[in-house]
């Protein structure tokens, strides 16, 4: 699914677009995408765009007086297209703009949505979640009173959306390779010097992703339509029993909250 350098990338791309634009029109084709898509989506109606941003793994269309809000789901994409160019198949909304470009939001499964906040109801909405992973605030202090008070294994942990948002089950994987942490090991153990460097190479992992586009594995494609080519740099997800990159042992791969991990034993402790 998209994770936070896709979305990264999905915003990157519709931003020279769109900011400071204008919505003139919304031709919304299926409503029944994770929830029913709102009327308040057009809100964003006639008004300009202030700002493309990102929120974890959301994408925020900012203006005045609220947010349009949008999540990829498991498989959705967000293209730019002109105007005049034809419908796909799975193309629920198209967001039609003045200068004559529309956005094309795309999902074969039907997990993603959209919906409208209004600027008062924005901060609750995502009072849940943790610190962004490329931010300052989180940094080796942080983690290290989060992990203290946690006897769950590693990865559950820099997995959870109350701990730091966006780091998602590739991510999670790759950054704790390149730690030598076992994702089994169990949070309150890691020695403080272990959280600095898991710390530096999840915003390293993302930056990485996000430069190259983001990670292409099946639907993901960025808003011109190419993939994302971060995929051809993965040290260890999708590679079980194949040779570990550093080492040479056979990666081994385990379930961990019905999540796929995979990992070297040898050079992961």
């Amino acid at each position: 699914m998209p994770e936070l350098p896709e979305v990264e990338v999905t915003c990157k791309g519709i931003r020279p677009y769109s900011e400071n634009e204008i919505i003139c029109e919304i031709n919304l084709h299926h409503r029944k995408l994770r929830w029913d898509v709102s009327d308040k989506i057009f809100n964003c109606l006639k008004k300009p765009i202030v700002a493309i941003e990102r929120r974890a793994k959301y994408i925020l269309v900012k203006y005045q007086d609220g947010y349009l809000i949008i999540h990829l789901g498991m498989s959705g994409t967000l293209r730019v297209n002109e105007k005049s160019d034809s419908l796909i198949k799975h193309d629920h909304i198209e967001f039609i703009l003045k200068n004559g470009n529309k956005l094309v939001f795309n999902d074969p499964r039907r997990f993603g949505f959209v919906l409208w906040k209004d600027i008062n109801e924005f901060d609750a909405y995502f009072s849940h979640l943790g610190p962004e992973p490329l931010s300052e605030k989180f940094d080796t202090k942080y983690l290290s009173n989060v992990l203290k008070k946690s006897k769950s294994n590693i990865k559950q942990v820099i997995m959870n959306q109350k701990t730091v948002v966006g780091v998602g089950n590739i991510y999670a994987n790759e950054a704790l390779f390149e730690s030598k942490i076992s994702p089994l090991r169990i949070a309150n153990q890691l020695k403080k010097l272990e959280i600095e460097l898991l710390v530096k190479n999840i915003k390293i992992v993302l930056q990485k992703s996000i430069n190259q586009g983001g990670t292409t594995l099946k639907d993901f494609k960025q808003a011109n339509g190419k993939p994302g080519y971060f995929v051809q740099e993965l040290s260890v997800y999708g590679r079980k029993d194949q040779p570990c990159m550093v080492c040479g042992n056979l990666l081994k791969e385990v379930r961990i909250n019905n999540r796929t991990s995979v990992y070297c034993d040898k050079c992961q402790h």
